[in-house]
């Protein structure tokens, strides 16, 4: 991908587990959007200080935001329904 390329992912997550959104070591991307299909917790982490930072209780998305994301400093999507549920993002890589 190069700088102004479009990052995308949509995956099918089991319940407790994280569909974790990080870019490779050394690019930056700008994540917009937020999609998923069931409750989950947002978190904000580095692998060692995990900031849970909202939570919604039912599908829904999270439209419109500006997340900077690192290698170093990323989101994940905790699935917290109790049972699978497809979970997804889009953004723009800005620093490849």
């Amino acid at each position: 991908m190069a700088a102004g390329d479009i990052t995308t992912d949509q995956q099918s997550i089991a319940n407790g587990a994280r569909l974790t959104i990080r870019p490779a070591a050394g690019v930056e991307w700008v994540v917009h959007n937020l999609y998923y299909g069931g409750a989950v917790s947002i978190h904000r982490t580095d692998g060692v200080h995990d900031l849970t930072y909202d939570t919604d209780t039912g599908a829904g998305a999270r439209l419109g935001y500006v997340w900077h994301l690192t290698h170093g400093i990323y989101l994940e999507l905790e699935n917290t329904s109790g049972g699978n549920v497809v979970m997804g993002y889009d953004g723009v890589v800005t620093k490849e």
